[in-house]
């Protein structure tokens, strides 16, 4: 199956809330347990973007099929090979806009994650998208384990392998990290700030490489 390659020259059309949601309902529509749910795809295109290795230089096909736990015969897991291609459009489109938002405005950059309002407060739980953010390291597994071994990257990574990693191997106090809502919200929001770190050091490599 043939994909358009992922171009960061072509404009930026995000996804509408509308498209958005669709995108959603049509990834936990389809047979099986591979497929991301929306939350699981940002995380999954942010680590692209951010990984080592340009993701413009990929073939498609190398990585979108994994959004959808894989291309099978006949067009499966979808319906049609014209849902398929809706569907990667859809991925592509929104891809753009993550990477246009981390060039352009990076500090208003805001994933996909679930938020659970109380009474006085906001609570963010993005552990869905840490699974996703880790699915993406798999493809570039050599540059990404470079950033996890960095002594200071290591640590800055930490709360998106705690939230989103096998939690088998877990310290009593990690799970107890776990199950506080609190202190989910609290790994969530470091998360985020570990991508607004790793992008202004990808930056900051592309600006020496250029000199």
């Amino acid at each position: 199956m043939d994909y358009p390659q992922y171009d960061p020259a072509l404009p930026d059309r995000p996804l509408s809330d509308e498209e958005l949601s669709k995108l959603d309902a049509t990834l936990l529509s389809l047979p099986g347990e591979a497929a991301m749910n929306v939350e699981a795809l940002d995380g999954y295109l942010t680590a692209l973007l951010l990984a080592p290795t340009p993701l413009a230089s990929l073939p498609t096909t190398q990585w979108l099929p994994g959004v959808w736990g894989g291309d099978g015969e006949d067009g499966k897991p979808f319906p049609s090979n014209r849902k398929r291609k809706d569907t990667a459009v859809l991925v592509l489109r929104h891809l753009h806009n993550i990477a246009t938002r981390l060039r352009e405005a990076p500090d208003d950059w805001e994933p996909v994650v679930s938020v659970a309002e109380t009474k006085d407060q906001e609570l963010i739980d993005a552990e869905d998208w840490c699974i996703g953010f880790l699915q993406g390291t798999e493809l570039d597994r050599e540059g990404w384990d470079a950033l996890f071994d960095d002594p200071e990257l290591g640590d800055v990574l930490a709360p998106i392998v705690l939230l989103g990693g096998d939690d088998s191997g877990l310290g009593e106090a990690e799970r107890a990290q776990l199950q506080d809502p609190q202190a989910r919200d609290e790994l969530s929001r470091a998360a985020v700030e570990a991508v607004l770190v790793l992008w202004e050091r990808k930056q900051a490599q592309a600006q020496q490489a250029s000199q």
